[in-house]
């Protein structure tokens, strides 16, 4: 006598924690591997930020001055950190629409995965590009002068603070990628707001400069909230600093932007993606 057996689900043997997990490891091999096989992605990932490093201080260092003989390079370096950080999110909302676009994000929809995974996967995966990116402009920014003045305790702390913001922005740029209709629409989205909001902080000069409305709106900032903390880890020049709330606080207000931040795009994107699922 023959019998017949109802197949068992796959899914109600795999640990749910670990079932994420290793998912989510599955995705971002699978993200890093594409990076790494592009190679002129990975040199222009990796020299753009280079260039903006030599440009601003040998170009500009010398036309801006920032008081009391200070050194400008040390004053610029935590500031290009925060702004290359920020201009990455350009690179997670054009790469996520384009994998949208080609059916990629499609086919991960309809794998025996953990939907949320794909999501965080991708959000690590971006982190292994941003940690490359610090570290080869530490490296040039010891070359033309840049140096720090405080325990490596604090140092990490700085860089720390750089690789949360990055991660809270590449959640930001994730959802855009996802929301846009296609690949170009990305490539302006990732980027018009990012720029208004790089020049009015305290990158590239003091804030002190600048109208009172722009001053208050540039203090707020959390560019400049993670520019201005990584100038004080790093024990750079801290220069044209008020006593308003925000810049006697900058580590604790970049902080809460970036997990702010993490904590509204990431639901907001996993959302999308499954939302698209269904």
């Amino acid at each position: 006598m023959m019998t017949t057996t109802t197949p068992t689900s796959v899914d109600s043997h795999r640990p749910p924690l670990g079932w994420f997990v290793s998912d989510c490891v599955a995705i971002g091999k699978r993200q890093i591997k594409t990076f790494l096989r592009s190679p002129s992605t990975f040199f222009f990932a990796l020299f753009q930020p280079v260039l903006f490093v030599l440009l601003f201080s040998f170009v500009f260092g010398g036309a801006i001055p920032i008081g009391n003989g200070l050194n400008y390079r040390e004053f610029l370096l935590p500031g290009i950190f925060a702004q290359t950080v920020t201009f990455a999110v350009a690179a997670a909302t054009v790469g996520i629409a384009e994998d949208a676009q080609k059916g990629i994000m499609d086919r991960f929809r309809t794998l025996p995965v953990n939907q949320a995974s794909v999501m965080v996967g991708r959000s690590f995966s971006e982190m292994v590009e941003r940690i490359m990116v610090i570290s080869i402009m530490s490296l040039t920014g010891l070359v033309v002068g840049w140096r720090t003045h405080t325990p490596w305790t604090q140092v990490l702390g700085g860089y720390g603070i750089y690789l949360l913001f990055a991660y809270a922005l590449t959640w930001t740029g994730l959802f855009v990628g996802l929301t846009v209709p296609n690949v170009q629409v990305a490539q302006t989205a990732g980027v018009a707001w990012v720029f208004p909001l790089t020049f009015l902080s305290n990158v590239f000069v003091p804030t002190k400069g600048m109208p009172h409305f722009l001053q208050v709106f540039a203090e707020w900032n959390p560019i400049s909230s993670v520019a201005l903390a990584g100038r004080q880890q790093f024990g750079n020049p801290v220069v044209g600093v008020g006593t308003s709330w925000p810049t006697q606080h900058a580590a604790l207000l970049a902080v809460g932007w970036s997990l702010t931040l993490i904590a509204v795009f990431s639901t907001l994107a996993v959302r999308r993606f499954k939302a698209k699922r269904d």
